[in-house]
């Protein structure tokens, strides 16, 4: 595999007032994740992994004077110590890659209301950035081959999104749908009160939906529930309860 860039030329950047500065600035956000389809790959392990098996656009490389050019075929920019720290906001102190997000399919409200899942796939809400990254890394490790985000979602490129999924949010297939409102009834929850894992007859198509850690899933509108038994202990964290879960569906 190789980089892509539509410029292989060297830019330097002093000012924060610059319009690249503030768009590159803006990968910080959900927002300005949503506007530019782009993201910051940021941590020397994961940048050196993904050099070593490229496989989404490399639009830029971030580095400030003290750094030496990892990915030279992309296109450069060098920026002073303190606009690179502001980008830096994991405070890896290594190189940045700016990529191209790969392609989320968008799934409405109608096309929820015929949705076919292949296999069991994972409807999230999680709105921690740092707890959706985590449970996508689960999902790769225990072959969920689709996460569909609902609405209330965290962006899963934001840096700590990406940290947190150890790289896994570039593999794994990934949605966005609506809110949760329009996902159907017979999305199995993921809940306190229901059957045991253990017990639960597992389809071999369906979407398994995890609520957020603390609220849960409250009154949900969905019947189908499921229920990890943890004796004296009153709930998991988000992560293990989705790791836990998805690992034993998996199985099943």
């Amino acid at each position: 595999p190789c980089y892509h860039s539509k410029n292989n030329h060297h830019t330097m950047l002093s000012s924060p007032h610059n319009d690249t500065y503030k768009r590159l600035t803006g990968l910080t956000t959900s927002k300005g994740l949503k506007g530019d389809g782009l993201f910051l790959l940021s941590g020397e392990k994961l940048v050196r992994e993904f050099i070593a098996k490229p496989n989404l656009e490399v639009v830029y490389e971030l580095r400030h004077a003290g750094m030496n050019a990892i990915a030279p075929q992309a296109e450069q920019i060098e920026l002073s110590g303190d606009l690179f720290n502001e980008l830096d906001v994991l405070g890896t102190h290594f190189n940045l890659l700016v990529l191209r997000q790969p392609r989320m399919e968008i799934l409405n409200a109608e096309d929820m209301k015929t949705y076919k899942p292949k296999g069991i796939e994972l409807v999230v809400p999680i709105g921690d950035p740092g707890n959706l990254g985590a449970v996508i890394r689960s999902c790769e490790a225990f072959g969920i081959k689709r996460v569909i985000l609902s609405r209330e979602a965290a962006h899963p490129f934001l840096p700590k999104s990406v940290k947190a999924s150890a790289g896994s949010v570039l593999r794994v297939a990934l949605a966005r749908g609506p809110a949760l409102a329009d996902f159907p009834t017979s999305c199995i929850a993921l809940d306190t009160d229901g059957v045991s894992i253990h017990a639960f007859t597992w389809p071999s198509d369906a979407l398994l939906l995890v609520g957020e850690e603390g609220g849960g899933l409250g009154s949900s509108r969905f019947p189908t529930r499921v229920r990890i038994p943890t004796g004296r202990v009153k709930s998991l964290n988000i992560v293990v309860a989705a790791s836990v879960t998805i690992f034993i569906a998996e199985q099943k």
